[in-house]
């Protein structure tokens, strides 16, 4: 019969769940998945292990709630910045602040990015968590850029492409870092790239 775990409705008990699942997001990325347990994540929230049971079946169920917690932080200031997009507007500052961002959010949560992307390599429903986010960030950015008639033809293949550009060069910029690559120049490619790639009908 499986567990079952508190819904919580006071202000105090929603509090210590949104603890756990912090400490479980510093603590993933601190250590990774397989070498946190749960008992550091409740000393490091500051409560009991069997309030940590309270709330989450086991540690893979703070995981999906860590998991959701890191993409609201890497997506929303960007669909924020598309919600208020209007027409007209200045495509070559729009794109360069959506490269900024994209870099800003690789960097602010590189240690639980690192971790839930390799994950993604062995976990099934991690990685349709991640392929879900790409889906819904592909039609929502895509059907604001149709409405407002900056892409004309062929908006979800352009977007999804522009997206796995951004992600590539946030990696590259972030994590691995070459001696030889003048990633201000780089920075400069990617951001014409995309301004060629939606203006080409």
């Amino acid at each position: 019969m499986p567990k079952t775990v508190r819904n919580p409705q006071q202000e105090r008990s929603i509090d210590k769940k949104n603890r756990i699942i912090t400490a479980g997001y510093e603590l993933f990325s601190e250590n990774g998945y397989y070498n946190t347990n749960t008992v550091q994540i409740a000393k490091r929230a500051g409560v009991s292990t069997g309030i940590v049971y309270g709330y989450f079946r086991d540690k893979k169920d703070i995981l999906r709630e860590v998991t959701s917690l890191y993409m609201a932080k890497v997506t929303k200031p960007i669909l924020q910045l598309f919600d208020e997009l209007c027409a007209p507007f200045d495509v070559r500052g729009f794109v360069a602040e959506i490269v900024e961002l994209v870099i800003a959010a690789h960097r602010e949560n590189a240690g639980i990015h690192e971790a839930l992307h390799a994950l993604t390599h062995t976990d099934s429903e991690i990685s349709a968590q991640f392929i879900s986010l790409e889906d819904e960030l592909t039609l929502n950015i895509a059907g604001r850029l149709s409405r407002l008639n900056v892409i004309k033809k062929d908006a979800k293949e352009k977007v999804h492409f522009a997206m796995d550009m951004l992600q590539s060069f946030a990696h590259e910029y972030i994590y691995d870092h070459h001696d030889y690559i003048d990633y201000d120049r780089m920075k400069k490619l990617v951001t014409d790239s995309i301004i060629a790639l939606i203006d080409v009908d």
